[in-house]
């Protein structure tokens, strides 16, 4: 189930929704109660464990 970011329309708030299925109806603004909001587009950052725990570069630094 995924986690949609919203903007209102009318107050410009943004917030996040759990969506159910994929025909549900577009949710109302929690901060203004406004029905018209649109669907953003989300990124998403991703870490590998290893890279971070061990010190390594993404990339080689040349050498030897």
């Amino acid at each position: 189930m995924p986690i949609f970011e919203y903007t209102c329309s009318k107050c410009g708030k943004t917030f996040e929704k759990l969506v159910l299925g994929r025909n549900s109806q577009l949710p109302a603004c929690p901060h203004c109660g406004a029905k018209k909001v649109q669907q953003q587009f989300s990124t998403f950052a991703s870490t590998s464990s290893s890279a971070r725990s061990s010190g390594a570069a993404c990339a080689p630094s040349g050498g030897g």
